[in-house]
Formats: structure tokens, C-alpha cells, sequence
């Protein structure tokens, strides 16, 4: 079974994130960029169906030229190779354009499976896993909290408040995944070194049949209008108990419109 995962680059939660002043995108250069950690889920489903059915595993990033680190982890994670798209048209792209940019990608490869995240810490749009399966024409399967596959057919499970659905496809087909689906593995050194020598295929958006009338922040179907540096965090308020101590506590709460 030949299975991609999709992988993005985001920058790190714990620090500080940014805009670009002159374009409004973001600045992925203000911070210290990692693999989005829903993909790492992915990435790790991906290598439990592999482990267990067989075939490959393919990792696809779309993203500048830092996220070649990320890729490197996941190929260190135990996917067997990469395909990088990489081209300047694609930067400002929103999440309809990147969902149209990676299904265009993905026709140039064979795969009977694609694995994602159901989010990006970054953006949270939480749509490019039903976005890209609508570009693709196949079944989406989103929100999977345990993915089975049995020949040719796949099963899933999405967690409810009432419990769980069941969910089914014939594949190929696209799944996203939560992060209560599996704890991803640690790199051993061993495939820390192995990854350095597996196949990175680098694409430009022609290389992967891309319109780039399509894509990039002139094309956009969203814009951002404004934007304003979050405030400084104001101090904390102290209650000292003098035996009123409840009381204060829940004046606090009733003024700011907790209680």
C-alpha cells in the first residue's frame, strides 16, 4: 500500500509568532519552524499501516525552503521518501489554494492513501483534508480517531460527544487524523543517519502541474485586512484572604463575567 502524508512546517508555539508588515503573511522567519504537530500523528499512522499491510510510505511538504528540516524528521521518523513542492508563486496561498496546489502534486504521484492532520496549529482552518479530497474526487474520511484498512476497503472511527461513528471507503481515499489516534515514535539515531541518504524529490509548481494563476497572495480567495501586535498581558490580581477571602474571589469572578 502506497501512502503520503502530507507534512507542514509551522513555526514553533513556543515562541513568538509574527506577520509581515509589508504583505501580511506570515513570518516564518521570526520563528524557529517545526513539523505542525497533528502531521507528526499523521506521520506515525501512516508508518503503523505500513508496518502492518506493507508498501511505502511518501511524505509531500508544500512550503519555502526552511522546511526542508521537516521533512528530514519525518523522513527520520521512518518514511521512506519526500516530494517537496517549492516554488516563490506559491507563498501567500490560503487554504483553498494549497489544498488545489497539493491534489495537483498528488496526481503526479501513486498513492492509495493520504494521511493528515485535521489541523495546522498556525492557521486552523481544519478544511484542507475535505478541500483536497474534493480537488482529488475521492471519499474523505476526517476527524479519525483509529483508521483500519482491509484490502481494499478503509474503516474509521471519529470520536462523538455520544460516543464514536463509523466510517467507510472503498480506497483510495483521504484521512485526517486527531491526536488521540497514537503516540508518535522518537527517531532512533540510527534512522536519524538513514534519513540523511533517502530521495527528496524537489518540485517547482510547473515540475507538479501547477497553475500559478491560481495560487499565490495576488490570487487569494481570502485576504487579511489588518492586523495588531497582541497586548502586553496585564498583572494579575491578588486576593488576600482576611477571612474574606471567598468573597473577593467571587466578586473578581462576577465583575469579569465568569460567574
Amino acid at each position: 500500500m502506497n501512502i503520503v502524508v502530507l507534512v507542514k512546517q509551522v513555526p514553533d508555539t513556543a515562541t513568538e509568532r509574527k506577520l509581515n508588515a509589508d504583505d501580511k503573511t506570515l513570518d516564518r522567519a521570526a520563528s524557529d519552524g517545526v513539523i505542525n504537530e497533528l502531521d507528526e500523528y499523521a506521520i506515525e499512522e501512516a508508518l503503523l499501516l505500513k508496518e502492518k499491510h506493507g508498501g511505502e510510505v511518501t511524505i509531500l511538504t508544500m512550503g519555502p525552503d526552511q522546511a526542508t528540516d521537516s521533512i528530514r524528521k519525518a523522513l527520520s521518523m521512518g518514511a521512506d521518501k519526500a516530494v517537496f513542492v517549492n516554488d516563490d508563486a506559491l507563498h501567500g496561498s490560503d487554504a483553498i489554494q494549497s489544498a488545489y496546489a497539493l491534489a495537483q502534486a498528488l496526481g503526479t504521484l501513486e498513492f492509495d492513501l493520504v494521511v493528515l492532520g485535521s489541523e495546522s496549529t498556525d492557521a486552523r482552518t481544519g478544511v484542507i483534508g475535505a478541500a483536497l479530497a474534493e480537488y482529488l474526487g475521492l471519499p474523505q474520511l476526517t476527524l479519525a480517531g483509529k483508521v483500519d484498512v482491509d484490502g481494499g476497503a478503509i474503516k474509521i472511527q471519529r470520536q462523538t460527544d455520544y460516543g464514536y461513528d463509523v466510517i467507510e471507503a472503498q480506497l483510495p481515499a483521504v484521512v485526517s487524523v486527531v491526536e488521540k489516534i497514537n503516540e508518535p515514535r522518537y527517531p532512533s539515531f540510527k534512522l536519524i543517519m538513514q534519513a540523511k541518504k533517502k530521495p527528496v524529490d524537489k518540485k517547482s509548481a510547473a515540475d507538479a502541474g501547477i497553475d500559478t494563476g491560481k495560487v499565490g497572495l495576488a490570487n487569494a480567495t481570502t485576504e487579511t485586512v489588518d492586523f495588531a501586535a497582541a497586548p502586553p498581558r496585564a498583572a494579575g490580581t491578588i486576593v488576600k484572604d482576611e477571612g474574606d477571602g471567598g468573597v473577593k474571589a467571587a466578586d473578581f469572578l462576577a465583575e469579569k463575567k465568569f460567574v
